[in-house]
């Protein structure tokens, strides 16, 4: 009886030790047989579809209130008008079939803000507004054209492009502006930096991208007003006497309306933001004379 007890014993014990050596292995096994899904990632949503996002093209200043002239007397107006026709053009053959031209007869002040409010009528997810540049007066000299005294500068050129940091939507206005500056820069177009300078007085600004030649302008009423993107292209200085020249040629306005479309389609195309790219509008401008709102980027011209 003794004897069959401890053969049992010797059994048991053999038992455990056996269990207590497999099992780890059968536990790592089982571990090793369980698969491990990552987690599914949201599906990444372009910004926009051309086929449905409406651009409009603002031709800065009207026929009667035309803007700056240029170094030999011709009209901004002119030149907003031809290269805005352009871009256009470019931007329907891009894809952006609902690309609207927006072209206003009413004057300073009521005119602009008949602007903004046009622009939301027409239901646009995007403003686009063309000028052309100039200096301030303190910088122009004279010369003699065609039997005719003109002023001109010949000091600065180049582009330039602005945002409001007023604007409701100014993160996808500076998304644009970037990507804007980018196909310009692409081009071998080069922005102004005159606006960084002292001499410029009141009318400098801030550079806010380096890269991409973007400056803020936060009181002009077509940025600052608008609920949606909005963005200001100074195409050229039409007050330098050989950028003036360029500016009028059919090859220039078609490399800028090819920039124009390359960026809508490069704007569309970033993914959208996982928040609303909405901020809430800063704080206005201490009263006073200096916070009066822009009409034009030199004045009533």
């Amino acid at each position: 009886m003794v004897r069959v007890r401890t053969t049992a014993a010797v059994i048991t014990v053999a038992l455990a030790i056996g269990l207590l050596a497999v099992g780890p292995e059968v536990a790592r096994s089982e571990n090793a047989a369980t698969p491990t899904t990552p987690p599914a990632l949201p599906p990444v949503r372009p910004r926009c579809d051309p086929a449905s996002f409406r651009i409009v093209i603002d031709v800065g200043h009207t026929a009667d209130v035309p803007g700056a002239k240029s170094a030999r007397g011709a009209h901004e107006y002119d030149f907003n008008l031809r290269l805005a026709r352009v871009v256009e053009q470019d931007l329907v053959a891009a894809g952006f079939s609902r690309t609207a031209l927006m072209i206003t007869a009413e004057p300073p002040r009521r005119g602009l803000i008949k602007r903004v409010r046009r622009s939301r009528k027409l239901g646009a997810d995007l403003l686009l507004s063309i000028h052309h540049d100039s200096v301030p007066d303190k910088l122009l000299e004279t010369w003699t054209y065609e039997g005719e005294e003109r002023r001109f500068s010949d000091r600065f050129r180049g582009h330039s492009i602005f945002i409001s940091n007023y604007n409701a939507r100014r993160r996808d206005s500076l998304a644009f502006a970037h990507q804007l500056g980018l196909q310009l820069k692409a081009r071998g177009l080069q922005y102004t930096t005159q606006y960084t300078l002292p001499i410029m007085g009141r009318r400098r600004r801030k550079l806010i991208d380096a890269e991409a030649g973007v400056y803020r302008f936060d009181r002009l009423v077509v940025l600052m007003k608008s609920r949606i993107p909005a963005v200001l292209l100074e195409a050229g200085s039409i007050i330098n006497r050989n950028e003036e020249l360029l500016m009028a040629t059919p090859e220039h306005q078609a490399v800028i309306g090819a920039a124009v479309a390359d960026a809508a389609k490069a704007y569309c195309a970033e993914p959208r933001p996982r928040r609303p790219a909405v901020v809430r509008r800063r704080a206005r401008p201490r009263t006073g004379a200096t916070a009066r709102p822009h009409w034009w980027p030199f004045g009533r011209r």
